[in-house]
């Protein structure tokens, strides 16, 4: 079991919960009221930092009801953090643009990361030809 040390900026939120059994994805909560307007764009506290292990890295993504609940979308599509950002001050943050006028409330839940093994070292090998049966193109699952 690996054990990653967390620094809360708040106490107003809920602490860090893996939940084994049920998903590994862990939640993450605003650490302050936010107000945004339609078409604005913010970073959203999550008020924690992480220290990742070596060769890991987290990845962040909205949790499957923050777009129905606060209207919002997640700016970078998908957050990638890596082992390194990990200073006194490196508060974890979600950039989002809202699609409505929204309120988002300390100790919500917006996002939701998991954490990953980062890419092993690769070579690329240049081939005129590829073994594999041809699937049709692209977006072409389905379709035949």
């Amino acid at each position: 079991m690996e054990r990653i040390k967390v620094k809360y900026f708040t106490d107003k939120i809920d602490k860090l919960e893996y939940i084994g059994g049920k998903s590994d994805w862990i939640d993450l909560r605003a650490s302050e009221d936010i107000e945004l307007k339609k078409g604005e764009f913010k970073l959203v506290p999550l008020g924690i930092a992480l220290k990742l292990p070596e060769g890991y890295e987290a990845h962040v993504l909205p949790r499957s009801s923050t777009y129905k609940n606060f209207g919002i979308i997640q700016a970078n599509s998908c957050g990638i953090i890596d082992n390194s950002y990990c200073g006194d001050n490196d508060m974890w943050k979600m950039p989002v643009i809202a699609v409505r006028d929204t309120q988002i409330h300390v100790n919500d839940r917006i996002c939701q990361f998991r954490i990953f093994k980062t890419q092993p070292e690769i070579v690329f090998e240049e081939t005129s030809h590829m073994d594999g049966p041809d699937r049709g193109g692209f977006g072409s699952t389905g379709k035949n």
